[in-house]
Parts: C-alpha cells; sequence; structure tokens
C-alpha cells in the first residue's frame, strides 16, 4: 500500500461558523472564490454534487461529485471527478475534498483535505496539481476568510 497523498489547508477566519457556512454553501458567494463556478446540488447524502460555471460562454461542469457528508454549520464532504479530462469516470478516480469548522473563541478555523490521490489514476500529477507548491487551497482559503469576514 502506497503512502497517503492529501492535501490539508486551514485558516482562521474572524468569523462565526454560519457566516464560513453560509460561504462554502451558496452560490452567490462560491462564484467569487471558486473560479467562477457555483454549487448545484439537492443537498441530499448520495446526491449529485456539482461545480458549474461559463466558460468561453457555455455552460460546463468544471468539477462532478457525489455529496458525502453535511452537517450543517460544521462539516461538509464531496468526491470530486474533472469530467473534462481524457482520465475514466470511475469511482476510482474520485478525491474527496471534506470543509471542517471549529469554533475557537470568536473566530472559526476553517481546514479543508482533499485526498487520497496516492488511490487515484494518474496519483502524483494529480496530486502535485492541487498541492501546488505547498499552497494546496490556500488561495482559495484566503478569498473565503474576506467574504465571510464582512458578513
Amino acid at each position: 500500500m502506497s503512502k497517503p497523498l492529501i492535501v490539508t489547508s486551514t485558516i482562521t477566519i474572524d468569523a462565526p461558523a454560519a457566516s464560513v457556512w453560509e460561504v462554502l454553501t451558496n452560490s452567490a458567494y462560491t462564484r467569487q472564490y471558486m473560479f467562477g463556478c457555483e454549487i448545484e446540488s439537492d443537498w441530499k447524502i448520495g446526491g449529485p454534487f456539482l461545480w458549474k460555471g461559463v466558460f468561453d460562454g457555455k455552460e460546463l461542469v468544471a468539477v462532478k461529485g457525489t455529496l458525502v457528508e453535511k452537517k450543517d454549520g460544521s462539516r461538509l464532504a464531496y468526491t470530486t471527478f474533472d469530467p473534462n479530462t481524457p482520465m475514466e469516470d470511475k469511482p476510482e478516480n474520485y478525491t474527496t475534498v471534506t470543509y471542517s469548522l471549529e469554533t475557537i473563541q470568536n473566530q472559526t478555523r476553517l481546514t479543508v483535505t482533499q485526498g487520497d490521490f496516492a488511490t487515484v489514476a494518474d496519483s502524483e500529477r494529480r496530486y502535485a496539481e492541487t498541492y501546488n507548491k505547498g499552497e494546496g487551497w490556500n488561495p482559495i482559503l484566503v478569498e473565503i476568510k474576506k467574504l465571510a469576514e464582512v458578513l
């Protein structure tokens, strides 16, 4: 068995967990931090979880997956796969993204994990792209922080 390849990024946000949750789940905000994409989901465990956007004038599903876990205000997890790659669309090629929110005094610690890349096709390349020289999810988390702190 190979060593797990998990990308983890954490940020502390000067806002209550409810505000951070709103930014994570409301398409009016997701478009501002997730490359113009919004979430399309029925919010039921096992249901579809799509990131959709308009690129070059065409609506496109940028990432697809399934909602795995949802605990309002504290935890959200979904599987993820880029359907625009030549990679085979099968469960073994999906990673899982998990958002965990923890209240610490008047702040919220948001931790995002994505993986395990060791178990998917083209694992090293996909891990390296997501890890992005140690940046991981940090640029996205900075944008989430900005949005949540003004709510």
